[in-house]
């Protein structure tokens, strides 16, 4: 199973300052639904799955490195747009920097639920890439939004193939 797909990143760069595109990718970043959240939950899922199904236990914290190279893309990108990134995201309603916290993880146990929602966290994902893609006019970050948004695809797929063999190990366990 490819945890990301085979095509190089694109080089970090920027083309000019811009406060607003960095407050957008701070979101990205270290918000709910985030590079920082997706890599804290798969990685704690992987722990919880280790001694009862490693083929899910590896995939996890295989997808997991890739929500890490996101999130140092995005890391490189704000500071390179003028701010210093933090494990923060720009709350919406008021504008104000809010803390990442470990609430933002789900700690189900269940594989199935689990699976299906780790599905949904990536769509999400995707969706958000795509309206900051609305935004930010930059050549060079939307040359990276783009092959993070397949990465995240891929991601969906391989959730999707583990939650089939979980089915199917269901299944022949009846």
């Amino acid at each position: 199973m490819e945890y990301k797909v085979n095509k190089p990143y694109p080089k970090i760069k920027v083309e000019e300052k811009n406060i607003t595109y960095a407050k957008l990718l701070l979101n990205d970043y270290a918000g709910i639904i985030s590079e920082e959240t997706a890599i804290n939950q798969y990685i704690y899922q992987s722990f919880n799955t280790f001694i009862d199904n490693q083929l899910l236990s590896k995939s996890l914290s295989e997808i997991a490195k890739t929500e890490m190279i996101h999130l140092s893309l995005l890391g490189k990108t704000i500071r390179m747009l003028g701010v210093t990134p933090k494990f923060k995201y720009i709350d919406k309603c008021n504008n104000n920097l809010i803390c990442w916290n470990s609430s933002f993880i789900d700690y189900s146990t269940n594989i199935k639920e689990f699976l299906k929602n780790n599905i949904l966290i990536e769509e999400k994902t995707i969706n958000n890439y795509k309206n900051d893609l609305k935004i930010i006019k930059d050549k060079y970050i939307r040359k990276m939004i783009y092959r993070i948004i397949e990465d995240e695809k891929k991601h969906i797929e391989c959730f999707n193939e583990l939650l089939n063999i979980e089915k199917n190990l269901e299944i022949n366990n009846l």
